[in-house]
């Protein structure tokens, strides 16, 4: 088998396990996050919404940048992981201090005074998280993503049954907090038995400063991501209330751990695999065209389907007190559709050891965004949220436009691609909504409208779009005849 076989079979294989690792662990912490929607109020939900924005922030401080510039680097030896886990660590203790000593602010601004504890005890995760990291990369560069399944499922399983059981006792808001530190806790150390990698006392600050000049660049990108990712979460919960921000983050919960699965799986898999091509244009063209085709055929119509499901859908899982968040579902669906896209074009790009045009990319896409967010603000929640979408477009229209100087692939090219499932998916999408208009019990609606939909999708793109489905279905068949 050639070295090119290899490495593809390598690939296949990663994202196997990493797309399984994904939907096995967001599929658990799913059910977890909606027996607890029912034991706890949308007040209760958008006030540990708030500590999680804060924590998400600092976590990205720590773990961006050096984490990916381990995966992408050419040449990677021990050294370079201990000295970043040691940097790592102390990041991690520098954040740590800033929100012990900001949660009373934190507290007093949102005039919850429960915060106070909460960010100060919440915390602690950014230690784990921080080692976590390390042994992420360790898995990525080596594609080894069956032992990454295999911890994750394990610290899901314990974290949520955990949490369940504190919230059948009441705690509330703690319940939540407990199911993040007991799953970064857990996942570091079975990762530890799985995986097999330790830090070591060592620390090269030559190598250091090797991997500081492509990943301060990535670490500066995913800190103004992250905070722009959640500002519009801290808007609505000082603007508006809790409750709003708990309908907000439950309606964005369902589009959110789809698409996040998917361009996590194909960030995880693909960086390694694309950096091993980085100097070679048309083989990444390939590549990238590949998974920005697969990737729309998948997220459309599943994004396509929440829009047209998501009022019998919220009925049945979350109960009426939860039906305020349909809208928001909505919403956040038609925007989560084209995050995949996002995910590869960036992919490349880190990939050829261009973090510098990802940085650019980061500040004109966030300077476009604060621009149509101050505009939107005065005209209340609903046009805010609505620009947003059409923000997440104009941006996939930025992302793509440096890969058509790079590799030949730019946004008309790719959107000229991804039409077809586009089409398809709002065809199937109205399609499978109309069932509604039957009248029918709200179970009965939902699975018909889900029964409908994959009918039509499945047949239209069998007439209309047939390359990526029997490129899935081969892959399917590859995998079920091992």
């Amino acid at each position: 088998m050639t070295e090119n076989n290899n490495l593809k079979a390598k690939v296949i294989s990663g994202l196997f396990w990493k797309i399984l690792e994904q939907c096995g662990s967001q599929g658990i912490q799913f059910v977890v996050a909606l027996v607890l929607a029912r034991l706890m109020t949308p007040t209760e939900y958008g006030t540990i919404s708030l500590i999680t924005i804060f924590i998400t922030i600092a976590n990205t401080f720590v773990q961006s940048g050096f984490a990916t510039a381990l995966v992408q680097g050419k040449d990677i030896k021990e050294e370079d992981y201990s000295s970043v886990f040691w940097v790592s660590m102390l990041l991690a203790l520098l954040c740590y201090l800033v929100l012990f000593s900001t949660a009373p602010v934190i507290a007093s601004y949102y005039s919850t005074p429960v915060l106070l504890q909460l960010v100060r005890v919440m915390g602690i995760v950014l230690f784990p998280g921080a080692v976590v990291s390390i042994q992420t990369a360790f898995v990525a560069r080596n594609l080894r993503f069956r032992q990454l399944f295999q911890s994750t499922m394990i610290a899901v399983i314990i974290s949520g049954i955990i949490s369940i059981v504190l919230a059948m006792e009441g705690f509330g808001v703690w319940a939540m907090a407990a199911q993040q530190i007991v799953y970064y806790f857990s996942l570091m150390i079975v990762m530890l038995v799985t995986v097999k990698w330790y830090p070591h006392i060592l620390f090269k600050t030559s190598r250091l400063k090797q991997l500081f000049s492509f990943g301060w660049k990535i670490l500066a990108s995913g800190l103004i991501d992250a905070v722009w990712q959640n500002i519009y979460g801290l808007i609505i919960g000082k603007k508006y209330s809790s409750a709003d921000l708990g309908a907000y983050n439950r309606g964005e919960q369902f589009p959110k751990i789809i698409a996040t699965n998917l361009s996590t799986a194909i960030q995880s898999v693909m960086l390694p695999a694309y950096s091993k091509e980085q100097d070679e244009p048309e083989v990444l063209h390939r590549m990238a065209s590949r998974s920005i085709r697969l990737s729309a055929f998948v997220i459309f119509p599943m994004m396509a389907g929440l829009c047209a499901v998501s009022r019998p859908l919220v009925l049945l899982l979350l109960t009426d007190k939860w039906l305020v968040a349909a809208p928001y579902l909505v919403l956040l669906a038609i925007s989560y559709a084209v995050y995949p896209i996002h995910i590869i074009n960036l992919q490349v790009m880190n990939a050829m050891g261009r973090s510098d045009l990802f940085l650019k990319l980061e500040i004109i896409k966030k300077a476009l965004g604060i621009v149509i967010l101050v505009l939107s603000l005065p005209f209340g929640i609903w046009p805010m949220l609505i620009l947003k979408v059409v923000d997440e477009y104009i941006c996939t229209i930025i992302n793509a436009w440096p890969n058509g100087r790079l590799i030949g692939y730019g946004p008309f090219s790719q959107w000229m691609e991804v039409f077809p499932s586009l089409i398809i998916s709002v065809v199937m999408g109205i399609g499978a909504w109309s069932v509604e208009l039957l009248g029918l019990p709200v179970l009965t609606t939902l699975i018909m409208e889900m029964g409908a939909g994959v009918i039509l999708y499945l047949g239209l793109s069998w007439l209309f779009n047939r390359e990526p489905l029997q490129y899935i279905g081969a892959l399917v068949l590859k995998r079920t005849q091992k």
